[in-house]
């Protein structure tokens, strides 16, 4: 009874409460005058989007101003005209929550002529004081293997303190990051299950990522938030895309996509399926049982009944399927250090890991009035993580069933009163788990232990309330304030009691654009709660994890606290951003394993400290050609002992030799430096280049031998090339290696997923792009 209440509290409460999470919008405001100053009534002025058709129109007013609402964040070009003067023009880009200002002085039209003067907004936001990286649809395209099925290049080659270790995305330190798509959140609260994005990078027009410093209007995850605006079908007008690949390890990365639009309606869809020898990173210098494939499809539909009014529905579905990556060889030094470390050699197991996922989200955006905007979006995700063992593994076969359902809404009330920009609202989701695991050895005849399968099934819910406000003091200053208030529920499943928890987060921030330099400073303080996954050992499982000298916590939210300042300097269209940040964590969530099986569970450390800088730099189109990008971070991510929920051990313990004693240390994916360095280019004859340096200075040493004593092992590096052609405006074929020069390392020997990992091989695969009508 206590679940279904729960269920009806969640989702009867976020329809009937205006709600909001996040948003993909933003809003230009700009003002039209005369050399004197004096503001020109009555010009047109047009908004249109860089890389789509996209479009709107509108007037100045009396007072010479005008104002363009609901814009999905992109590049955009204004255009402001009237008979008696010259035209104008400016690009500008928006970001989500951004509320860009811009002034057009227009010159007296010559007779019979008509100029245009053609300039480029600042860069710097003075709305916000999150630290952003926005990544168009061109710059996935070209980034050398960016644009593959599973790749998150997207990500790690444009955003500081983002890397792969152990298969599996890293951001400021942690695991756990948002996926949010048209602003709508797809949620997943299990940690260390899934492996590939959630959306095809082909499907993406635009990709914002904050990191840090969020409005109350955001969500939880401190470490990163992707916020994706999909491919709407307004850049297409009844044209398809078809693209083919094909390269070492037999992969293939092919998709058919299709879109179209009217004045008022649009649509894209996609098919996507690939497949390779090498998917996950392996434990040996050798490729061994690690071939991987996936098939999905992805549609986005926009519908805009009146100028008031728009709807919008995403949806997709895909499946993806890994081999487990081994070391063939029993004696190896790997297996052996592995059987020191409890954990199970791999040269016996032929594991798979099965991942389908499918989400649906609806969105309805109403314009009340210029500064009225209300966004309703109900939501549905499915997700399930499947590890399957062959029957004739040794020493033990391992299966474990994760499936999750979630449903929810989310909504946002924006309005602007005076200098103050407002939201206000709810957000919630129910979430049903289905558990199951059984692990059973087979190399001690009778002596084996015999637990069983064991299965639970889990309820919970989340519900938020928040408030958030932007105070543009004067156009330099700007003042965020916001309060978070979180409430969790779980019931009770075997041993494990009911979970509640409540949490209050309030956010302020300022940021500050110094007159002529168009320096931007900022500061922010903020907390947040992180529900905790829907997880619990009962039964012959508990009796597993304590023949291992394993305990089962229940496991708690994580609290975080973090301090960020930076500062954004633009010089003519360059943009310089730099940052530095300290995040506090209790209950920090993290990932482990039991003894000898390859079941990995949630686990909370007591306290964790990360903190570091970063640095980015973005160029304008130089000599109107290429594009530079830098990323670079310096960080250290530090946690520390007991274990206060997932597996631990047992209370009566007065020392448990499975940890690390109390006292802050590294953790297993904390890297100190990490650089991306890349350029794009287009060449003469429609041809096209882009380049790629990644350098890691190594990560820590999780099982120090005599090759690697240090806290840390070797740095790594990896050099990334593409090359393609145009011809016809229909066709493009591109050439792309990954990992020139072909450094094969040791990078991480963390016990996840088989243990050790060496860092990607060479790569090298040719694409063809076929665009037509139909």
């Amino acid at each position: 009874m206590r679940r279904l209440q729960l269920f009806l509290l969640v989702i009867v409460g976020v329809f009937f409460v205006t709600a909001a999470y996040a948003t993909i919008f933003g809003k230009i405001q700009g003002v039209v005058h005369d050399p004197q100053h004096r503001p020109i009534v009555a010009a047109a002025v047009k908004l249109q989007a860089v890389t789509s058709d996209w479009s709107q129109s509108t007037q100045t007013d009396d007072e010479g101003q005008f104002s363009f609402t609901s814009v999905p964040l992109g590049d955009y070009r204004i255009t402001v005209t009237q008979s008696k003067f010259q035209t104008s023009e400016q690009t500008v880009t928006v970001a989500s929550n951004s509320s860009p200002v811009l002034h057009f002085q227009l010159a007296i039209a010559a007779l019979n002529q008509t100029a245009v003067v053609v300039g480029e907004a600042e860069v710097a936001n003075v709305d916000s004081v999150t630290p952003t990286s926005l990544v168009n649809r061109e710059d996935i395209a070209q980034t050398p293997g960016a644009d593959r099925s599973n790749a998150l290049q997207v990500i790690t080659d444009y955003v500081p303190s983002a890397y792969v270790t152990h298969d599996m995305l890293h951001m400021r330190g942690g695991h756990q990051v948002d996926w949010l798509i048209d602003g709508v959140p797809v949620p997943n609260t299990n940690i260390a299950a899934n492996l590939g994005p959630v959306i095809d990078p082909k499907d993406i027009d635009y990709l914002e990522v904050q990191r840090g410093s969020y409005d109350a209007d955001y969500g939880d995850r401190t470490y990163g938030i992707f916020n994706i605006v999909p491919r709407t079908g307004f850049e297409r007008n009844r044209e398809a895309e078809l693209v083919a690949s094909f390269g070492n390890w037999y992969q293939t990365n092919d998709q058919l996509n299709f879109g179209g639009h009217t004045q008022r309606f649009a649509y894209y869809a996609s098919l996507n399926a690939n497949r390779s020898n090498y998917g996950l990173q392996t434990p040996i210098g050798q490729i061994f049982h690690d071939a991987e494939n996936g098939y999905g499809g992805f549609a986005s539909f926009i519908f805009n009944p009146d100028s008031g009014n728009q709807f919008r529905l995403v949806t997709s579905l895909r499946r993806d399927y890994y081999q487990i990556p081994l070391d063939p060889n029993p004696d190896s030094i790997g297996n052996q250090q592995l059987i020191r470390a409890g954990a199970s050699p791999s040269n016996g197991l032929r594991d798979s890991e099965r991942e389908p996922d499918g989400y649906i989200t609806f969105s309805w955006v109403h314009t009340f009035n210029p500064n009225l905007l209300l966004t309703v979006s109900p939501f549905y995700h499915y997700n399930k993580a499947g590890y399957n063992a062959s029957p004739n593994d040794v020493p033990v076969i391992t299966t474990v069933d994760q499936a999750s359902h979630y449903g929810g809404l989310q909504a946002s009330l924006d309005a602007t009163v005076w200098k103050n920009n407002v939201q206000v609202g709810v957000y919630g989701f129910a979430q049903h788990q289905g558990n199951f695991f059984n692990n059973l050895f087979t190399n001690c005849g009778t002596t084996c232990p015999n637990f069983g399968p064991s299965a639970a099934s889990t309820t919970g819910g989340l519900a938020e309330a928040f408030f958030s406000d932007r105070f543009k003091v004067t156009s330099w200053l700007t003042l965020i304030l916001g309060l978070r208030q979180s409430h969790f529920d779980s019931p009770a499943v075997g041993t494990q009691p009911e979970i509640v928890e409540n949490a209050t987060d309030p956010r302020v921030g300022v940021a500050i654009r110094v007159p002529r330099l168009n320096w931007v400073f900022r500061g922010f303080y903020g907390e947040f709660y992180q529900a905790p996954p829907l997880l619990t050992a009962t039964g012959p499982l508990l009796g597993l994890a304590n023949s291992q000298n394993f305990a089962f916590d229940p496991l708690r939210g994580e609290r975080d606290w973090e301090y960020q300042f930076g500062v954004t300097i633009p010089y003519r269209g360059w943009a310089l951003d730099a940052d530095t940040f300290k995040t506090r964590a209790r209950n920090w969530l993290d990932h482990n394993n039991i003894g000898e099986s390859n079941i990995f569970w949630p686990i909370t450390w007591d306290a964790a400290v990360i903190q570091g800088w970063e640095l980015t730099l973005r160029s304008p189109r130089l000599w109107r050609r290429g594009q530079f990008h830098l990323a670079y971070a310096n960080q250290i991510a530090q946690a520390t002992s007991p274990i206060t929920g997932g597996l631990a051990c047992p209370s009566a313990m007065p020392v448990c030799p499975l940890y690390p004693p109390p006292g802050l240390g590294p953790v297993d994916h904390d890297q100190r430096n990490t650089l991306n360095l890349g350029f794009r280019a287009s060449l003469p004859w429609q041809t096209f280049a882009s380049t790629n340096v990644y350098y890691g200075s190594g990560f820590h040493n999780g099982i120090p031998d005599a090759q690697f004593p240090g806290n840390y092992l070797p740095p790594h590096s990896a050099f990334d090339v593409s090359l393609g052609k145009s011809f016809a405006e229909k066709y493009t074929i591109s050439l792309t290696a990954l990992n020139v020069a072909n450094r094969h390392l040791l990078t991480d020997n963390s016990l996840t997923f088989g243990g050790f990992h060496f860092s990607d091989p060479r790569q090298i695969y040719a694409e063809f792009r076929w665009r037509f009508h139909y």
